[in-house]
């Protein structure tokens, strides 16, 4: 019994333990977990708290340039890669003398932040602005161009200069740099530094050369920099915007392979079309225009079915060239590299919104077949560079003193690089001890660029095609190379085979360059030699339109070459337009059928009432062709039809020009 009494007592007391612990275990589960549960909240919180801040940060240029400790902006306007260059050598000239640039696309920015720039202490703008056409801004400066239309005034904050590029061939020689410099003034930026101006028709290197030597020292005077370090820093180590990364066992999909912006972009193809989405078009006809001679005329047909691409007669069609493949290979022979290694330049400031120079990753042989240029001249600032590498002391001391800012370091280096054209290749190999590693004149030699055509084709007679018609560039230098015109030498590669055409990335670009918009209105059009292509895609216009029964207006045509059983090219499509009555005047001027040369010029000077009377009569006048001579003579030319016929001085001939060039009665389509 009493065994019983104490085993009893134990039993009770085991079960209040228990019961207790139970409760104690239910109260720290529920403090515990709770509080565990509360940590993990305010660990999220704490996780998700910098990613709201990121959100909320400053992504601006301005912010970027505060966040970097840039004080430097450098905005370029470029059509050809010329202007965006310069935006880069004057921010590696900032990287030296111990200062810091942000280059920048306008058309990237929204350009209504610089009238913060006055949060950046020390501030520079600099604007570099090439003109393209006939007083136009570049594509990428069109919204720019916009915006400084505006009527305000609030921009004293902004300390600026201004680099235009211009070719003076062109009667709106350098109008988008000198609009910029007079618009900025005029909102309250103040210009430190005069105005520079570029001229393509002389030496535009040298231009920029000139007035870069003369800004920076301006500039650091104006950041108290010791200007005698200038030299010192300039002579100093190689510096590198990029650096090289090599890539091992990368998958194919993800290589670059000649697409301009999005990887795989040539083999997933979807509109819209432009500069950084080019269309892969087939080429349907590629035939020779000339009938004899050494020379060459193609013409070539694309086909735009399907592509949703617009274009009217005179627009532009860009053509992406790729590089002699044989060039390539003498280079990377002459560097002992492995054209296949997969490699990409990054840049090495994080901040800069170019990251690459060139998409990457790729390949060496893709870079050098499409990405950089090694068919032109070597500029200046890369010979420079190079001399670093020189293994001779007097290859090294020859670089160096052709790239001097003297009036004969000038001189020679026009008679050693430009007048014989000397490309990186020719260089490399005149100079054997000159040996840089690949990956740095990837960095140095200029984007490879498209090049532009005047359509010769219209949408009324062919909407899924575009014609283009190209002389075969090609001579041979003072050294005896053969230099090869980029993509006309690609383009004559080029031959369709039945199911399996080549292809040609294009895009097209807009101009103003237009038939009068009533078709009952005459036009004169000149146009020798290959100048003929917009007016090729005139006439077919007004034939279409004649053949759907509207009445058309007198086509007077001045065309010219060198022999008519040469290089008379369209001939057959000319005279049957003219037996048709589509053109009602066909002047054709063969230069070299007779002892005395006979040009357009010529011609239209023999014909110098008729084209008064088109023009007294509300009629418009057109000249397509070489800017720098024939474009020059037929606007002489015309001041004096317009003074002699219209009974009015020099001035006032003069003034009547330029009137009919600003109504859009005179319009021009030319290089140089």
């Amino acid at each position: 019994m009493s065994s019983a009494t104490v085993t009893e007592k134990p039993l009770v007391g085991t079960i209040d333990i228990v019961l207790f612990a139970s409760f104690v275990g239910v109260v720290l589960y529920w403090f515990c977990g709770r509080r565990k549960k509360t940590e993990t909240v305010l660990s999220q919180k704490l996780v998700l708290a910098p990613t709201t801040r990121v959100a909320q940060e400053d992504t601006s240029f301005i912010g970027k340039m505060k966040k970097s400790g840039k004080c430097i902006a450098i905005f370029y306007g470029s059509q050809t890669g010329t202007a965006e260059e310069f935006a880069g050598r004057l921010a590696k000239d900032a990287q030296r003398y111990g200062l810091k640039a942000l280059v920048l696309d306008p058309e990237e920015c929204d350009m209504e932040e610089l009238t913060r720039m006055g949060e950046i202490e020390n501030s520079l703008t600099i604007f570099v602005m090439a003109t393209y056409g006939e007083g136009d801004p570049t594509d990428n400066a069109q919204e720019f161009y916009e915006w400084l239309q505006n009527d305000r005034d609030d921009l004293d904050c902004l300390n600026y200069t201004v680099f235009g590029l211009g070719n003076k061939t062109y009667e709106h020689y350098n109008a988008m740099g000198r609009f910029v410099d007079k618009r900025l003034e005029e909102m309250g930026a103040n210009r430190v530094f005069e105005k520079g101006e570029g001229d393509d028709d002389g030496n535009l290197e040298e231009d920029f050369v000139r007035w870069r030597e003369q800004f920076w020292p301006a500039v650091l005077s104006k950041y108290n920099i010791d200007i005698r370090e200038i030299k010192r820093r300039l002579s100093s180590c190689i510096e590198r915007q990029f650096k090289l990364v090599i890539h091992e066992d990368l998958p194919q999909d993800k290589i670059y392979s000649g697409e301009m912006n999005k990887l795989k972009s040539y083999v997933t193809q979807r509109p819209p079309f432009d500069a950084k989405n080019p269309f892969l078009a087939p080429m349907l006809v590629n035939r020779e225009l000339h009938r004899a001679g050494n020379r060459s005329c193609m013409h070539i047909e694309l086909d735009i079915t399907g592509s949703k691409i617009k274009y009217e007669a005179g627009d532009h069609v860009a053509v992406y060239p790729t590089n002699d493949p044989e060039l390539v290979e003498k280079l990377a022979s002459m560097l002992n590299v492995d054209l296949d290694a997969v490699i990409s330049l990054q840049n090495r400031d994080e901040d800069s919104p170019k990251k690459h120079p060139f998409p990457c990753p790729t390949t060496y042989r893709t870079a050098l077949l499409h990405y950089v240029d090694i068919a032109s001249v070597v500029k200046t600032h890369v010979l420079r560079e190079l001399a670093e590498y020189a293994k001779d002391f007097h290859h090294k001391e020859f670089l160096i003193n052709i790239t001097d800012t003297t009036e004969e370091a000038k001189k020679q280096y026009h008679d050693w690089v430009m007048n014989p054209h000397r490309h990186i290749v020719a260089v490399l190999e005149d100079l054997p001890s000159l040996r840089p590693p690949l990956d740095h004149l990837l960095e140095l030699l200029p984007r490879l660029q498209c090049r532009y055509y005047s359509i010769s084709s219209s949408p009324k007679m062919y909407p899924n095609s575009i014609h283009i018609t190209a002389v075969l560039v090609r001579w041979t230098t003072s050294t005896g190379r053969v230099q090869k015109g980029v993509a006309t030498t690609w383009l004559s590669t080029k031959r369709p085979k039945e199911g399996e055409p080549p292809r040609v990335p294009i895009f097209v670009r807009k101009t103003q360059f237009r038939l009068p918009f009533k078709s009952v209105t005459p036009v004169v059009m000149v146009g020798p030699g290959t100048g003929l292509a917009p007016f090729r895609g005139f006439i077919q216009d007004r034939h279409m339109q004649k053949q759907n029964g509207k009445q058309i207006g007198d086509i007077v045509l001045f065309f010219g070459c060198r022999k008519k059983s040469e290089d008379y090219i369209y001939e057959d499509e000319l005279t049957s337009y003219e037996k048709d009555g589509t053109i009602a005047d066909l002047h054709v001027a063969f230069s070299r059928d007779q002892e005395k040369k006979v040009y357009v010029t010529n011609q239209m000077a023999e014909n110098k009432e008729s084209i008064w009377k088109i023009l007294d009569n509300g009629g418009h006048i057109y000249v397509c062709g070489d800017a720098r001579n024939m474009a020059r003579d037929v606007h002489n030319l015309l001041v004096t039809i317009v003074k002699e016929n219209g009974g009015m001085t020099e001035n006032e001939a003069a003034d009547y020009v330029k009137k009919l060039s600003a109504k859009g009665r005179y319009s021009v389509d030319v290089w140089s």
